[in-house]
Formats: C-alpha cells, structure tokens, sequence
C-alpha cells in the first residue's frame, strides 16, 4: 500500500546516554507524522466549533524497534491507514533508514467530541471526514 511520507532529522535531545534514539521519542514521531498527514489532506487531529471542541484522541499505541537510530539520522517517515472503524482509525507507521527498516508503530485513535456540559465522548466519525479517510484509504493515494 502506497502511503503519506515525512522525514524527521534526529536531534541530540531525541537521544538517550548510549547515543541511540530514546525509545519514547518513537511516539512522538508518530504523532508529529500523523498530524502532518492530516493536515495535508485538509483534516486536523483536534480543533473546534463554536464551544465544541472535537479530536481524535489516542487509544492505543505500539512499536517495534528494528534498528538503532542515532543523532543526525534522518528517518523516512511512512504513515498508512490500516483500518478505519465506526468511530476509530487505525494507522501504521514504518520508520526506514537509507531504506532500512528500524521501526514500525501502530496507533489507533477515536473521534471524541468535548464540551462543558457533557465533558469528553467518543462519538461516531462525521461523513465528510470519513469519507475523504475511505478516499484516502481506498485509492492507496495517501502521498
């Protein structure tokens, strides 16, 4: 499946005492890659109307570290909708170095509504948005 891709340069602070990539840093490229995937299909992962604010927060999240990664690396970033739910979607996340594979993430995230009264719920994923995910997901056309 073809997918959305984004490249992350690794930075001193990304690294931990052995010189490798910190293991939690992981998911923090996720959700740098996934907003960026997002955004550039015209969506975002939290916003609001009127006194609403909706999102899709995370629910899950795994990784699979391949490879160690080190200070100045630059990853190659793909992100993947593996499966899209009634009120969820599924990503997956393949981390390459000079075309490596190193890592592979997973997280899944659940379309939440949020307001005053009602406080924070998971709530079924509006029609326009998922249908350009189904568009997206379909047509392999995630780059």
């Amino acid at each position: 499946m073809s997918s959305f891709r984004t490249t992350r340069r690794i930075e001193f602070g990304d690294t931990d005492m052995a010189g490798i990539v910190h293991f939690a840093n992981f998911f923090r490229f996720m959700e740098a890659a996934e907003t960026e995937f997002l955004r550039s299909r015209g969506l975002s992962v939290s916003w609001r109307e009127g006194v609403q604010s909706f999102g899709f927060p995370r629910v899950s999240a795994s990784c699979d570290f391949l490879s160690p990664v080190r200070f100045e690396d630059v990853l190659d970033i793909g992100v993947a909708i593996e499966k899209i739910g009634r009120k969820s979607v599924s990503y997956r996340f393949d981390f390459t170095l000079s075309g490596t594979p190193v890592a592979v993430g997973r997280i899944t995230t659940v379309f939440c509504k949020h307001d005053a009264t009602h406080g924070l719920e998971s709530a079924d994923i509006p029609d326009g948005i998922r249908g350009r995910l189904e568009e997206i997901a379909s047509t392999g056309d995630q780059e």
